[in-house]
């Protein structure tokens, strides 16, 4: 969809289309074009309207790009979707995407998710910097849309979860739902409308897909390319993650966290995953929550917890890529319990298995990654996971604790953080 006028962002360029405003010297639309023929994708249409014979002389048929390129002229505009219904072109699954949106994927990884879910529709979601500003995507344990949260829409807490304006289409969805009317908007008319249909998707990842439909926006993502972190996100690409304790590290410490009105940030902590953000590290969550397994907590008050965390984090700009929790413990025999999660499993910390799924998980590289907590479980489970443990020693532990050649030691995350970004 390559159509847009870019009012937004029309200080930098009103006179051509916005997806030909240049970002380090090439067009966006090439920018996104470069990528899709990385991933074999080179079977293109771009719906055009305002401006548009910019993007036909720029581009022709796409042989000069290794592509083929055909054109849908809107001469009334459509909405974000209208022109679906009027193309003859379309294979049983496309990508829909946003001409104005900088992205660099794995498409593969998204189209394998899409055909193991048999969806009809499968939209790309992700963490961003201002979920507060966002339409936010709800889905259930088996990732199906369940919810959907426009920006004007009330909300409390919420899970970071932002559509970031990439689509995998079935054609049999636009024959399910047919054209209703002339001009269709795509997330409105289309996608929240028919969410109780139970096939559409939510594909999480941690990629870098980021609208640049503000001056702001723009100049942030011009850093990104230049600086390599555009393309190093790529999940093709070996990552590097900072993976997270949680209680004492991001949230203050109390005895047990069993409700969200408990949980509260440390002074400092937001401005820190931010600085992770910024240099391209995964931010990932690494947790040890025995409250499940000792009856205080159930899964769903878990799960406000963590949202309630996005939340506040969101508010300030910051995001994780992932949260993974142990809801075990090995000691039986208490009033309470749910005898189910009392087992001697392989992911309670110190060992090192819920940083080894996440390493499957996003293609982390762990000798460039680090283990991040306050308390002695964490820097073990850090060198058990082959990363570098960093105590932070406003916890429980004490420095006397350890006697590690390559343990970093900090007072806070804040800390930690700020000497990450000067390396």
């Amino acid at each position: 969809m390559a159509g847009g006028k870019g009012t937004r962002v029309s200080s930098i360029a009103s006179d051509i289309p916005k997806p030909m405003i240049p970002i380090c010297e090439k067009p966006i639309l090439e920018h996104q074009i470069e990528c899709l023929k990385r991933n074999s994708l080179t079977d293109i249409v771009l719906v055009i309207g305002h401006l548009g014979q910019h993007i036909i002389d720029y581009f022709g048929d796409g042989s000069s790009f290794g592509c083929n390129i055909t054109y849908f002229t809107e001469t009334e505009p459509l909405g974000t979707a209208g022109a679906l219904y009027k193309l003859d072109n379309l294979t049983k699954d496309f990508l829909l995407l946003n001409g104005d949106v900088i992205f660099d994927m794995d498409f593969s990884r998204m189209i394998n998710f899409h055909k193991e879910k048999n969806a009809l529709v499968t939209l790309a979601v992700h963490p961003n910097n201002h979920p507060f500003d966002s339409a936010l995507i709800i889905s259930n344990s088996e990732n199906q849309v369940t919810g959907w949260i426009n920006k004007e829409d009330e909300r409390t807490w919420y899970k970071n979860m932002v559509n970031a304006g990439v689509h995998l289409i079935s054609t049999d969805f636009l024959d399910n739902f047919p054209q209703a009317k002339e001009k269709v908007d795509l997330d409105r008319d289309m996608l929240k409308a028919n969410i109780k249909c139970g096939k559409i998707f939510a594909y999480s990842t941690p990629e870098y897909i980021k609208d640049m439909g503000t001056p702001e926006r723009f100049n942030q993502v011009t850093s990104d390319i230049k600086n390599g972190i555009v393309h190093g996100k790529n999940l093709s690409v070996k990552q590097k993650a900072v993976f997270l304790d949680r209680d004492g590290t991001i949230n203050t410490l109390s005895s047990f966290l069993t409700k969200p009105e408990e949980f509260e940030l440390i002074d400092g902590t937001a401005e820190a995953i931010k600085i992770i953000n910024r240099l391209g590290y995964l931010a990932i969550v690494i947790t040890n929550q025995p409250v499940i397994a000792r009856g205080d907590v159930d899964f769903e008050t878990l799960d406000l917890i963590h949202m309630k965390m996005e939340t506040e984090l969101g508010k300030q700009g910051a995001y994780l890529d992932d949260i993974f929790y142990c809801p075990h413990h090995p000691d039986k025999g208490f009033e309470g319990e749910r005898k189910e999660y009392k087992i001697d499993c392989d992911c309670r910390k110190p060992k090192p298995g819920m940083i080894l799924k996440a390493a499957e998980k996003y293609n982390i590289d762990l000798s460039q990654s680090y283990m991040v907590g306050d308390h002695k479980r964490d820097i073990e489970c850090g060198i058990n996971a082959g990363c570098f443990p960093v105590f932070l020693t406003c916890g429980e532990g004490k420095k006397e604790d350890f006697n590690i050649n390559n343990l970093k030691i900090f007072n806070s995350l804040k800390e930690f953080s700020d000497s990450l970004a000067e390396q």
